[in-house]
């Protein structure tokens, strides 16, 4: 009895949840344009949720179809409490063993500036595997890094795909790895995911370029996958040469167009 109550009381939060993104998602359809966030001289909080909202990939509301199955589950009279599956991956990707323990070296060669890079399956075995698999394929050669972020403690770009849209058919976790401090410092290289999402990650991944402070949501941090070991420099004057602002001043496009010539391991 205990167990079916504490049941409902989740199935009525989560509708909660789901009708107050609903409500979000109609107002996001009327408008078409979100608001900015960031405005100039905004305070302290405004910058701490903007942050938070630069690095998660856009994670849709439901819509009416999914809150009218979600609020008929809760309400039917035959639907019976079943506890919560555990996320699991998809046999499209790499198994976390065939990574585990191993430190993985070589080049990430971005517009003709080799980058030495580390990725290391001895603090995050999936991501190294997801990495060493999609390296092994060619799948970052010629691929873009289409994100740059310039805020004062905010400093990365975003690499492995043409947009900041995430691939629905290849998403993994768990998270591993993540700082306990939310600091990244210079020459990370991490995981990007979806917000508030522990198995939202993807194929993209973001390198650091100076230290950056990026808060955790309710999943928690952003896995660190590995680091650069030499090169930075070529990632810093992509940096200097600034951006073209997207979702604020401080977040859009290189304006030096960046390219992954080729990526290897071993």
């Amino acid at each position: 009895m205990a167990a079916s109550s504490r049941s409902a009381r989740e199935a009525k939060r989560r509708i909660q949840q789901m009708e107050a993104k609903r409500e979000l998602r109609r107002e996001q359809e009327q408008r078409r344009k979100r608001d900015n966030i960031i405005a100039a001289g905004a305070g302290a909080a405004a910058v701490i949720l903007a942050v938070v909202l630069q690095l998660t990939v856009f994670a849709g509301n439901p819509t009416e179809e999914e809150y009218a199955a979600a609020e008929a589950g809760l309400t039917s009279p035959s639907a019976s409490p079943t506890p919560s599956a555990q996320p699991t991956n998809g046999p499209n990707i790499p198994a976390a063993d065939t990574a585990a323990g191993k430190v993985f070296t070589g080049e990430m060669t971005l517009n003709g500036n080799v980058l030495g890079i580390e990725i290391d399956g001895t603090k995050a075995p999936q991501a190294a595997a997801v990495f060493k698999t999609l390296t092994d394929e060619g799948f970052y050669n010629g691929s873009a890094c289409h994100r740059l972020t310039t805020a004062d403690s905010f400093g990365l770009l975003q690499c492995g795909g043409a947009s900041a849209s995430a691939d629905p058919d290849y998403t993994w976790g768990p998270l591993e790895n993540t700082p306990p401090d939310n600091t990244y410092p210079a020459g990370t290289i991490a995981v990007a995911r979806s917000g508030d999402n522990a198995y939202g990650n993807g194929k993209q991944f973001f390198v650091v370029y100076k230290d950056t402070v990026i808060p955790a949501d309710s999943a928690g941090g952003y896995t660190v996958v590995g680091k650069v070991t030499s090169g930075m420099e070529a990632v810093n004057a992509i940096a200097a040469a600034g951006i073209t602002p997207g979702s604020s001043a401080t977040d859009g496009a290189p304006v030096q167009p960046v390219t992954i010539d080729s990526v290897s391991l071993k």
